[in-house]
This record gives C-alpha cells, sequence and structure tokens, in this order.
C-alpha cells in the first residue's frame, strides 16, 4: 500500500519517530510506475516496511546521513552533509526508476593531462584545474572528446556509480523530450496550446500561452524564483511538492497572475518547466520518466539506472528538478544531444532541434533574451563563438556542449547556497578546459 505523505505525517506525529521517505530503485523494466515509500526510524534504526530493492539496498551511499530539501534551497547544508545529500536526493521524495540498458554505450578513453596544461586567466588571478576543483568544491568532472573520455575525475568519496542531483539541469533534459514528442507527432508544434495538454490550466494566466513560450520562460505569467526567500513563488512550488497531493503543484501554477502578454517577457521560472513537464505527460498519456527511459536511455545506451522525483506518489515528475544519475551518463546525455540526438543513425528530435535549443531567442517585440529552449548560451567571448551552451542547475550542475570544438564537459558540484557563488565562473574555466584539450 502507497500512503500519501499527509498519512505518513500523521504516523510520524503519532510514533513521534523521524520520517524519511526512501524511493525505490528496484523496477523491473523502464515503464514501471510503482514507487516505494519506507518510514525510517532514526530512534530505533531498523526500517519500518518492505519493498525496498537490493539494488537500492546495495548503493555505496544508501546510509549516509542526508539533509533536508528547504535545507538545500535555504543554503543551510554544511559541506559534507551537503555532498551526502546531493547523492542521495532519491531518499528526498517519492521517485520514479529510469532504467538503464543491459548494453551501454561505450564511452572509450583516451586521457589527457589536464591537470598540467588548463590556465584560467583572469585579471585577478591565474588558476588551474586544481583550483578549480578545490574552490568551486567539484565532487566529480568529465571532459569527453569527439566522444571519448579525456579527462574524468571523482572527489568527496563519489564513485563512477554515484547518482547526483541535477537540479536545473533536469530543465533541459524535459525541454529535449518536447523535442521528441513533436518528431513523435505527440504534440503539434511548438505553437500547440499549453492548456491544450493541461487541461488543469484552462482559465488561468496559461491560458493563451504557447509551448514555444513556455519553452523560453515567456510566458508573461507572475513569478519569484528566489530559492532563499520562504515566501517566493519557488518556494510555494517546493510546498506543494513536500505535500505529495495529486494536482497539488498544478494548483500553485493555475492561482499565479498574469504580468505581460505571452511571448513579452522572459522571467526565470521553475514553475514553467513543470508546466512542461505536465504537457510531456498529457501528450505522451503518461510517464515522462518512462518516455526518456523509452526514447533516451535505453536506446542510447546509459549504463545505470536514473531517478525522477514525483509530485505525489505514483504522480508526475518534477519537471524542473528532483533527476539523479551518474556523472557518465549526464555525459553521455550530452553527447547524445551534441551529435544531433542521433540514435541508430537517426535524429529522434525535430531538424535543427539542438542547434536552435542553445541559442538566445528573440521576444515578440523583438528583444534579444540570453536564454535558449531550457539551455543557456554562453555568455564568454570564447563561449559565444563556439556557440557553445550548457544545462546549468544550482549548487554547480552543469553539462556544457562545444558543437564547434565537440567537446561536454560535466560538472557535479556541493556548492552551499543556490546563489551563483562559484569563485569561478564555470563557463569561463570551460573555455580554458576547451582550449587545453587536444
Amino acid at each position: 500500500m502507497i500512503r500519501t505523505s499527509a498519512q505518513l505525517q500523521d504516523d510520524l506525529r503519532r510514533a513521534n519517530l523521524n520520517l524519511e521517505p526512501y524511493g525505490g530503485r528496484g523496477m523491473s523494466n523502464a515503464v514501471s510506475k510503482k514507487t516505494n515509500w519506507c518510514l525510517a526510524s532514526v530512534a530505533v534504526g531498523a526500517l519500518l516496511c518492505g519493498g525496498v530493492s537490493a539494488q537500492a539496498q546495495e548503493y555505496l551511499h544508501a546510509e549516509e546521513e542526508i539533509g533536508t530539501v528547504e535545507q538545500i534551497y535555504d543554503g543551510h547544508l554544511t559541506p559534507d552533509l551537503a555532498v551526502s545529500t546531493f547523492r542521495n536526493i532519491d531518499r528526498l521524495f517519492p521517485v520514479r526508476t529510469i532504467s538503464g540498458s543491459d548494453n551501454p554505450k561505450a564511452l572509450p578513453e583516451a586521457l589527457q593531462d589536464l591537470e598540467a596544461r588548463v590556465k584560467l586567466e583572469t585579471e585577478d588571478a591565474t588558476y588551474d584545474l586544481y583550483d578549480f576543483l578545490a574552490l568551486d568544491n567539484v565532487a566529480s568532472m568529465i571532459v569527453l572528446k569527439g566522444g571519448e573520455v579525456v579527462y574524468e575525475s571523482y572527489q568527496r568519496g563519489n564513485t563512477p556509480d554515484t547518482r547526483w542531483m541535477s537540479m536545473s539541469v533536469a530543465k533541459s533534459i524535459t525541454s529535449t523530450l518536447v523535442g521528441i514528442a513533436i518528431k513523435d507527432g505527440k504534440i503539434g508544434s511548438v505553437d500547440d496550446m499549453v492548456v491544450d495538454y493541461v487541461p488543469s490550466l484552462a482559465g488561468s494566466a496559461y491560458d493563451g500561452v504557447s509551448i514555444q513560450d513556455v519553452l523560453l520562460m515567456a510566458s508573461g505569467v507572475q513569478w519569484n524564483e528566489t530559492y532563499t526567500d520562504p515566501e517566493s513563488d519557488r518556494r510555494d512550488l517546493l510546498r506543494a511538492q513536500i505535500a505529495q497531493e495529486p494536482g497539488a503543484a498544478m494548483a500553485v501554477m493555475a492561482a499565479l497572475p498574469r504580468a505581460g502578454e505571452p511571448g513579452s517577457v522572459h522571467n526565470y521560472s521553475t514553475g514553467e518547466t513543470q508546466v512542461l513537464g505536465e504537457v510531456v505527460y498529457g501528450a505522451v498519456g503518461g510517464s515522462i520518466a518512462d518516455y526518456l527511459s523509452e526514447k533516451i536511455w535505453l536506446p542510447y545506451g546509459m549504463e545505470a539506472d536514473a531517478n525522477w522525483w514525483l509530485d505525489s506518489p505514483d504522480g508526475v515528475e518534477i519537471g524542473g528538478s528532483g533527476f539523479s544519475a551518474t556523472l557518465r551518463d549526464y555525459a553521455r546525455f550530452g553527447q547524445f544531444f551534441l551529435d544531433g540526438g542521433v540514435i541508430d543513425g537517426t535524429s529522434i528530435l525535430p531538424d535543427g532541434w539542438t542547434e536552435d535549443a542553445g541559442l538566445p531567442h528573440d521576444l515578440s517585440d523583438g528583444t534579444t533574451i540570453e536564454y535558449g529552449l531550457m539551455w543557456w548560451p554562453g555568455w564568454t567571448k570564447d563561449s559565444i563563438a563556439d556557440k557553445a551552451y550548457a544545462a546549468i542547475g544550482i549548487e554547480g550542475q552543469n553539462v556544457y556542449i562545444n558543437p564547434t570544438k565537440d567537446v561536454v564537459i560535466v560538472t557535479h558540484m556541493a556548492q552551499p547556497k543556490p546563489l551563483g557563488k562559484e569563485p569561478i565562473d564555470p563557463m569561463a574555466f570551460f573555455d580554458a578546459v576547451v582550449a587545453a584539450v587536444e
């Protein structure tokens, strides 16, 4: 029996125990929609429910102490606790599993001595690779050149089997699924209306908003993304997720007022990606994690299971965050995108989608925004020249793609706060890595 979050919290109050939802990993196939919850008692040190797979129990980091999701967004995690939490986010909410392939795509190694060659010079200082790893608190990093691993590093106890949180890197995955659904004919085009796929938003400020408007975070719907502000819209959406009640997230989005005409104002909003996830959910008739598994994870050959947070038990995936996977599988996703979304010789994305996704776009009044289809165009001189772009998540998560130099870089960091306080600008450092790779 799956119990709701409210029921579990009632159990907690009655028993005076510590509640920890544990997302099950042992799904039998890519289309399973089962979610396991466990009530864990720290006081007695025992699991009080069944259904946890052998795979979950064997996960290297499964017994580590973790913080809460509120501590992540408040920026109230100590360094060690941040690391252990970021690699165990499937213990914060119920998840759906995206199964790894039995025939993973090879990542040949052609290792290069980047420690000796990478150098970033700024007006104030010169940084090498060791500085970047230490100052930006990098827990894992991989560099691909031409699909081959030229550098790979694991710190803070991470290993190639460690799953790490994506934060807003998940947005770029969700937007990619929109492209695939268009190619599949499940979505007509980016000009389709959101409410055609999410009828619960009919009559709200999202009525009259196109999928393209949402992809550009230009719906015109009012939104405050301030992570550390308990009164922000972002935290309202998080509270809806914590409640684990079906439809709660869309209720938050439906209640928002309009701030401008659709397509006229760009405002970064995780809520937009939750709406986009609901669009995919409505278009494909079910789980977007299953759709990701069917279209990319299995056929492209990802080697490990991934997890994705749900808005409620057996519910809809959190489109803008809550995806966790291994470093190498994030790198494979970057390579998939760099190669034009091609699997077995055929692109599963619309023509030009990967080129368009990472470029600046224009609003309805002609204003250019430095944002793509939920990807960030490069902002440094070299990255702009190379038309590089990245999927970026708070606290240091990056999937960087340089189509000109055929390079993919992935970083997993444990920054202390969701405020962009990295001492070294990752995009500038990625320029230095690209320049050093032969």
